[in-house]
């Protein structure tokens, strides 16, 4: 017999429980530390976040995170919520312990009225969906499927040793750099225009978590800020490892997502952007660099990136229960 028992993310040994159980379950490819799953659960606004364990004899066999975002239905419907994380030690798998943890989860979706809920791709995420690697057949027997468009997104990964820039870049009037604290007002005013939904949320949240601006790579025309990008290093609010770059050698970077404005767009401001950041990172000592959760697998190959891994994007519809 299991019990439940709620995870209290400002608990030291509960963060360090979670960590251990989710590194046993996902394996060492998908570690996460103990630092990862504090800032994985820290507040964000307007968000509600719940979590449980499952313990058999006080050992922790199994954990889960849900939430949802209320108010901000740019960023995310309020009917959609997230199943952040899931795991159950190898140990106590196919005793009916997932399915309690998930069917939990699916219940607090529901009492906040959420009509959908996804798996992967929270507002701090864990991952983007199920990894392909780690199989999906226990989720789609509980009632999942993959979204109707860009049901599978790729992490691509890259040594910067080995970067080139590629010979069909155009020549632009552009600057690129690191954001600066004087830039904050015109980089918010540029995603609020262009990207007000969870681009424009999530550096509202960068702001608010206090982390640097200058981790915010800026493209800038003769009219202003035109195309943004945000970068991970390992010394970075955000962590690295979330990006699971392993088994690309450190020192580990991120890059992207890569937004420009609607009327420069096939104008080649983000492939500048990219390659400008790639080599600023590559200045910053970073080898193993990773651009996460994206369907444009071609584009990125075109600056030498492969693929690294694989996400199948998965939805249930919760109904009544």
């Amino acid at each position: 017999m299991f019990k439940f028992s709620l995870l209290n993310p400002n608990d030291s040994p509960d963060l360090a429980s979670a960590a251990h159980v989710w590194t046993r379950a996902c394996g060492d490819a998908f570690a996460l530390s103990q630092r990862a799953w504090a800032y994985n659960t820290r507040p964000c606004l307007g968000a509600k976040q719940v979590g449980q364990f499952a313990r058999v004899d006080d050992q922790i066999a199994g954990v889960v995170l849900a939430s949802i975002l209320q108010n901000d239905p740019r960023a995310a419907s309020p009917d959609s919520g997230w199943i952040d994380a899931f795991a159950v030690a190898p140990e106590f798998q196919t005793r009916g312990i997932g399915r309690a943890l998930l069917e939990w989860a699916e219940a607090w979706l529901r009492a906040q009225g959420c009509t959908t809920a996804r798996l992967g791709g929270g507002l701090r995420p864990f991952a983007p969906g199920a990894a392909a690697e780690l199989g999906a057949d226990f989720f789609r027997a509980h009632g999942y499927h993959p979204r109707n468009e860009n049901a599978e997104t790729w992490d691509l990964g890259l040594d910067l040793r080995d970067y080139v820039s590629p010979s069909a870049l155009r020549a632009l009037d552009v600057t690129v750099r690191p954001a600066r604290e004087s830039d904050a007002d015109a980089l918010h005013a540029f995603l609020a225009r262009e990207f007000p939904g969870r681009w424009r949320y999530e550096f509202e949240q960068h702001r608010r978590d206090g982390a640097r601006i200058s981790d915010y790579m800026l493209l800038e025309s003769e009219r202003g800020i035109d195309a943004c990008c945000i970068v991970t290093l390992e010394d970075s609010q955000r962590p690295i490892e979330r990006f699971y770059p392993s088994p690309l050698p450190h020192p580990w970077g991120q890059a992207g997502s890569i937004g420009v404005s609607a009327d420069r767009r096939s104008a080649g401001y983000g492939s500048a952007l990219l390659d400008a950041t790639l080599k600023h990172l590559r200045e910053r000592g970073v080898r193993g660099c990773i651009i996460d959760w994206t369907h444009l697998v071609t584009y990125y190959e075109r600056f030498g990136f492969k693929r690294h891994r694989s996400y199948q994007m998965l939805l249930k519809e919760l109904g009544d229960g």
